[in-house]
């Protein structure tokens, strides 16, 4: 997870220096990108897919800072993103998986799941369907200037635009 700290001179700046991280595409957010990916288990073609949906979503995020909190050496700051809505091309695609579930089988007749992950990645790549969260960053005034805390994983997710916004 990338942390953003020292000589922002607000809270605010923190937080936008960290969400410009993103879309610049900075050698932290690429080099955790990359190990984000490694997790998945994917062959080469679908890994570059991935890291191509990937900088697309970083770099076409847009944000808005809708409030700034500010208690002595403790920030809260409320922004408002707008990501590609991953998390629907997810779900559709395991709505299209259980429907269809031939198609994702092998000569023998078993279910192939990397047939699968190169569909739903498919689909995750075409998707021009955005979605915007809140997020709130909490940042603390320390000597090395207003630094962020960690954010957490649905935040993370909202960011990654996989946030399950079902669940709510």
């Amino acid at each position: 997870m990338l942390f953003v700290s020292g000589c922002s001179s607000s809270a605010t700046d923190s937080v936008k220096k960290y969400l410009d991280n993103y879309k610049n595409l900075s050698p932290n957010v690429l080099a955790d990108m990359k190990e984000v990916i490694a997790k998945e288990n994917l062959n080469e073609e679908n890994e570059k897919k991935y890291e191509e949906i990937l900088k697309k979503q970083y770099t076409d995020l847009t944000y808005e800072i809708e409030n700034e909190e500010y208690n002595g050496d403790e920030a809260t700051i409320n922004v408002k993103i707008t990501v590609y809505n991953l998390y629907k091309s997810q779900k559709d695609s395991l709505t299209y998986l259980a429907e269809n579930e031939n198609e994702f089988k092998d000569f023998d007749g078993k279910y192939d799941a990397s047939k699968f992950i190169t569909y739903k990645l498919d689909k995750m790549k075409e998707t021009n369907e955005r979605v915007s969260y809140t997020i709130d960053f909490y940042v603390v005034n320390t000597s090395d200037g207003w630094t962020l805390s960690s954010l957490s994983n649905s935040d993370l997710e909202k960011i990654h635009g996989i946030y399950d916004y079902d669940l709510n």
